[in-house]
């Protein structure tokens, strides 16, 4: 069955999604680049998916949840807001599904480094995170860095150290190194192509339809990661 979706932020991402709807069943009924989000301008739009700037976002998210419209959020940057923006989700009955990263492997990537630090946090090991992007990202560190940080400090590991790396058109690459004096582990996740986020993205936006709440791609991928 066909998804219709309205795109709210036509950067890189939002042209990568509506790029790749059509093969993914999803038909892009709304586009809105510049102004206020309101429900004439989402159309008959099933879901939102918001990728814009992090001053944007908390009133983009009040604006679909008021227009009874749920929203797939992957702006980051404005995170301190999501504790109370949650209460306003669930008080209405609406529905919010927030990540710092769209990508299945990313989100597989965490829980693998969470069941790492449970195996290295004995060892010793020093660990320390290497995040790549282009150079055009704002955020630094990367939404999705501090995420695998959390992963590994979840896992039982101390807080790890985070480098960001800014160069090029680097879509993104995340390494966690586990040094000790004569060997060293790493874990990476590459992200090839910037469709990666934009079908994880679809993705979310279809699983989304007809619940109501606050959700993670954790929950999207529920069935997968319970199996790491």
């Amino acid at each position: 069955m066909t998804l219709r979706v309205a795109l709210i932020g036509m950067g890189k991402m939002g042209h990568a999604i509506a790029a790749l709807a059509p093969e993914r069943g999803t038909e892009v009924v709304a586009t809105i680049g510049r102004g206020p989000v309101t429900g004439g301008r989402l159309g008959d739009a099933e879901v939102a998916l918001e990728f814009t700037e992090p001053g944007a976002a908390p009133a983009n998210i009040r604006a679909c949840i008021a227009a009874g419209c749920p929203v797939v959020v992957g702006t980051t940057g404005w995170y301190d807001q999501l504790p109370a923006l949650g209460e306003e989700v669930t008080a209405s009955g609406g529905a919010l599904l927030w990540a710092p990263n769209f990508s299945v492997g990313v989100n597989l990537f965490l829980s693998l480094v969470a069941a790492a630090g449970r195996i290295m946090a004995p060892a010793g090991f020093d660990a320390h995170l290497v995040e790549t992007h282009h150079a055009a990202k704002k955020d630094a560190p990367s939404g999705t860095a501090q995420a695998v940080a959390r992963a590994a400090l979840d896992g039982g590991l101390p807080p790890v150290p985070i480098t960001s790396v800014r160069l090029g058109h680097v879509p993104g690459t995340h390494e966690l190194l586990f040094d000790a004096p004569f060997e060293q582990i790493r874990l990476e996740h590459t992200a090839r192509d910037r469709r990666v986020f934009a079908d994880g993205a679809l993705q979310a936006a279809r699983w989304l339809v007809g619940r109501r709440g606050v959700y993670t791609m954790s929950d999207v991928l529920a069935g997968a990661t319970a199996r790491v």
